[in-house]
């Protein structure tokens, strides 16, 4: 066994031994250590600013890409909405122990289900940071221990985030192992953590396709997977020209690198004329790279001529791909085909056809008339997100407090026997 084996071991087995406390911690008591986590967020900016600047600085150096970049830099916002989602979460009701409608057998014999922790989960993600304190949170409250694995481009974020979350649970009298951030860059330690089905229950991989592939293909443990976000929005003909202008152009605007950009826009051919030049002028003054098909280029000379590839392509950049199609189920035909099924949208003012779209798109979330960019844990009042799970088993969508639990069966009687 290497050192690095030997390491992720007795991670696990903290780890394990912490579950067993948090399991059974109080909701009063977990909300304490998430109310202290943000208190000491707060009188750790300065250090956490200054070791995030590092990791800037240092992945600048190393080339990455823009789209990382932004991901990785933890502004003051950034960091305020941590602040905000502690709390947030702290006023969640728990979920841990909750029971279900109970169900009475002829017999007498009372059914019921109950809500409890899955036990401990590894996230493994890249150049988040904010992920090390949404994760360590969420796996808290709903009574989970974690082992965190970020990339090697925000080590020095994550161990200060790290050592803000063990603060708060040692404020609230809890083991600081109920969460713990790797502090090695060795690829083996993902290795090793995937793999380690006696002490770890439930992996959540966060990252690109790359990451996804090698989790896939290697690990023993079962996974919540957060895949690429190819997001759509579709514009009716039954749009309105300026609700559609403004929701297009935030779904792609309002941050390159999140999930939930729009990376392909559909718009149907009878709204085309109506939307497509002034859109495309905004777009492109804002500096956004457009590549259509040649209905889109008679429209918009400007567009480069769009392959199979950009209608595949999560761009998690300044690139946007546009067709036209001759209907909406034209346009839920190409979701299908070409999506990630993470989020799409549709903007109408049609009841009909907006019912149409959120029955048949398969996607994690289906919207009207709001741009995909709001796909996030924070914006649907979970506090934050462990990630988007594009699974259908065991959740799916925004992961919050409930879908780190699961259900186990109790029963209770009097004395019934079976004959």
């Amino acid at each position: 066994m290497t050192t690095i084996e030997e390491s992720m071991l007795a991670l696990g087995e903290s780890a394990r031994s912490a579950a067993r406390v948090t399991m059974q911690a109080s909701a009063a008591q977990k909300n304490r250590a998430l109310q202290a986590m943000a208190a000491e967020l707060g009188a750790r900016r300065a250090e956490l600013k200054e070791a995030n600047a590092a990791d800037v600085a240092a992945a600048r150096t190393d080339g990455l890409e823009a789209a990382m970049l932004d991901r990785l830099t933890l502004s003051d916002r950034g960091i305020d909405l941590m602040h905000e989602g502690l709390l947030q979460i702290a006023s969640l009701p728990d979920p841990v122990g909750s029971i279900s409608a109970t169900h009475v057998r002829p017999n007498g014999m009372r059914v019921a289900q109950m809500r409890v922790p899955l036990g401990v989960i590894g996230i493994i993600y890249e150049s988040r940071p904010n992920v090390t304190l949404d994760a360590a949170a969420l796996c808290l409250k709903s009574g989970n221990a974690a082992i965190l694995r970020g990339g090697r481009e925000a080590l020095r974020s994550n161990l200060a985030l790290g050592r803000i979350v063990q603060h708060g649970l040692r404020e609230a009298g809890l083991p600081a192992e109920a969460v713990q951030v790797v502090d090695t860059t060795d690829r083996a330690a993902v290795g090793a953590l995937i793999t380690m089905t006696e002490h770890v229950d439930v992996i959540v991989p966060r990252g690109g396709k790359g990451l996804i592939a090698r989790l896939s293909r290697e690990a023993r443990v079962p996974m919540i997977k957060h895949l690429d976000g190819n997001c759509h929005v579709y514009i009716d003909q039954a749009a309105d020209p300026a609700r559609a202008h403004a929701i297009a152009f935030n779904a792609k605007t309002y941050r390159y690198g999140v999930c939930g950009a729009m990376e392909t826009l559909l718009v149907h051919t009878a709204a085309a004329e109506r939307i497509l030049p002034a859109l495309g002028r905004a777009f492109c003054d804002h500096g956004v790279e457009l590549r259509g098909c040649e209905r889109t280029r008679a429209l918009l000379p400007y567009a480069l001529p769009a392959t199979d590839d950009d209608w595949a392509t999560e761009y998690l950049g300044p690139i946007l791909a546009v067709r036209i199609v001759d209907s909406q189920e034209d346009a839920m035909a190409h979701i299908a085909r070409w999506g990630s099924g993470h989020t799409d949208a549709i903007v109408t003012e049609n009841l009909s056809a907006a019912t149409t779209f959120q029955r048949v798109v398969d996607s994690s979330s289906v919207y009207v008339n709001l741009p995909t960019c709001f796909a996030d844990g924070f914006e649907y009042g979970l506090g934050a997100e462990i990630g988007i799970s594009t699974n259908r088993l065991h959740a799916r969508g925004p992961v919050g407090l409930e879908g780190l639990t699961t259900l186990k069966w109790v029963l209770n009687g009097e004395g019934q026997t079976r004959g």
